[in-house]
């Protein structure tokens, strides 16, 4: 599939490559998966997961995770945020170990813990849990998000219109449901105007 030119040139080949491999080739398939890449790295302005909060928006993020006077100690510090929210969490260790920080979100769908690095990572050959900093290679990312795609069942989801399950399978929830959709149309009218 040929990308368009709001996604960055240096992903179209790694993109197409990967969704090639896993048959994320039908127009459906194809826009929602790049819609929720689009979402997941913020525009593809980023492969690593930005947490740099302010004490406003983790009390709204994560509001039982920090108490008030622990957001504005923890705000800024991306480090101490990744250990406290994903800490004893998704196969990482306790909080203060650095698996948080370690395992955080990298890559065109946010892999996050250390389970999914692990399963991932010997899924497609790549050695994720000893070098979790790889997920954020352009190459490594998209194997990946079409990887994970593939594993959550995807692209039948996306054959039926099941919007609102993709969206589940990949954030978890409904978190950025609409930003995604509206996503999707922009790639959606991108190919139709090729």
């Amino acid at each position: 599939m040929i990308l368009p030119d709001f996604v960055p040139a240096e992903y179209h080949q790694a993109l197409s490559d990967a969704m090639d491999l896993y048959e994320i080739d039908a127009p459906n398939r194809a826009f929602a998966f790049l819609a929720n890449c689009a979402h997941e790295t913020a525009g593809f302005t980023r492969l690593v997961e930005n947490l740099n909060y302010s004490p406003q928006r983790l009390a709204a993020v994560f509001p039982r995770r920090f108490t008030a006077a622990e957001t504005v100690d923890f705000a800024h510090d991306e480090q101490r945020i990744a250990e406290r929210i994903y800490g004893a969490r998704m196969g990482n260790g306790a909080e203060g170990t650095g698996d948080g920080f370690a395992y955080r979100g990298r890559g065109f769908l946010m892999l996050t813990g250390r389970n999914q690095y692990r399963y991932i990572g010997r899924h497609i050959g790549e050695p994720l849990e000893d070098q979790p900093d790889r997920a954020a290679i352009p190459g490594v990312a998209a194997l990946v998000a079409a990887d994970y795609w593939a594993s959550k069942g995807c692209n039948l989801m996306a054959d039926a219109g099941r919007w609102d399950a993709i969206t589940r399978a990949i954030n978890g929830g409904m978190l950025g449901h609409e930003e995604r959709l509206a996503w999707q149309a922009r790639f959606a009218n991108a190919w139709r105007d090729k």
